[in-house]
């Protein structure tokens, strides 16, 4: 049994056969310190003791005793949530301590509410988010888009996962777009990754092949001394080039028009992803610069342009 120093008791409540107590003690030690334990029981009262007697020989109904490190953390549970929950605060942040990891649970309940359009009329109409922390959560959200970018490239990546980031990411691809189309179909026959609502409402397309794999972007030997794009390039800008000419030939489609909402269907233009350039030598930059600029309307970019335009949008070196 521990060595008790002092003692201290009450009857928090007293019926005729039973009695409610709560008693006190403080366990000295050899080095000075002293721990206060808590004990809590309901106990068997016998008939012929009064009301004001608590003997210690009182029989246990139930009985628990919390040591000092239990007893604390009663203490500042109750302290914390006992006046919220009694005015009927289920769940709250105490301003005190906003930045305990507990809170973030709470925090993230409240922002997986399924309305988000009213969430966000809320957030807006009460100034939930100041100005500069939105812009602080955004820059922060893509630095960690581009740390995913980095992690999957080094994963080599599938084109389902790629499809997913640039989902999430589209900022990436530039301001000419403002948003991607739910729909992804041209017709019956062409797919494409994203149709896209460009910044004067017309309709363009994306199409991304995945970096690494078994895909290369120029051919394993030069034609009279100059670099050309491989089969499989070739066969990407050809697909990219028919979901142009598909997507002309249904801008006068009720059902086309129908699915993809207000958009209109103009001269659409494709941005088309495909494989690396981070180890190019000069004479394959000139090159794609040249390529390039022979599409009328088609750009052909790599992932490590759409890296370094990711950079430079959000303003960091990696």
């Amino acid at each position: 049994m521990p060595r008790v120093k002092d003692k201290l008791g009450k009857v928090l409540r007293n019926r005729p056969s039973v009695i409610t107590r709560a008693v006190f003690w403080s366990i000295p030690h050899d080095s000075g310190k002293e721990d206060i334990s808590l004990k809590l029981g309901r106990y068997k009262k016998p008939k012929e003791i009064l009301d004001d007697e608590v003997p210690e020989s009182l029989q246990p109904k139930s009985e628990l005793t919390l040591d000092d490190e239990e007893f604390k953390a009663l203490i500042e549970f109750l302290r914390e949530h006992y006046e919220p929950f009694r005015q009927g605060v289920k769940a709250f942040i105490p301003l005190d301590k906003p930045y305990e990891n507990e809170n973030a649970a709470q925090i993230r309940a409240l922002f997986s509410l399924p309305d988000k359009q009213k969430l966000i009329q809320f957030i807006l109409s009460n100034n939930v988010i100041p100005e500069d922390l939105a812009i602080g959560l955004q820059q922060a959200n893509r630095v960690r888009a581009i740390k995913e970018f980095w992690k999957m490239l080094e994963q080599d990546r599938k084109e389902d996962a790629w499809q997913e980031w640039f989902q999430k990411n589209s900022w990436v691809l530039g301001s000419e777009f403002v948003r991607i189309l739910d729909e992804r179909h041209i017709d019956v026959q062409n797919i494409s990754d994203f149709l896209m609502e460009a910044y004067d409402g017309f309709l363009d397309i994306v199409e991304i092949k995945r970096p690494e794999g078994d895909l290369r972007f120029w051919a394993a030997s030069l034609d009279h001394g100059n670099y050309v794009p491989s089969s499989d390039l070739t066969k990407a800008i050809t697909q990219a080039s028919r979901y142009i000419y598909e997507v002309e030939r249904e801008a006068n489609s009720v059902k086309f028009l129908e699915r993809v909402g207000q958009v209109k269907t103009v001269k659409p233009r494709c941005i088309l992803i495909f494989g690396r350039s981070n180890d190019w030598n000069s004479n394959q930059i000139e090159t794609y610069r040249i390529m390039n600029a022979g599409f009328h309307n088609l750009t052909v970019m790599t992932y490590d342009h759409v890296l370094e335009r990711a950079k430079r949008i959000v303003g960091v070196d990696r």
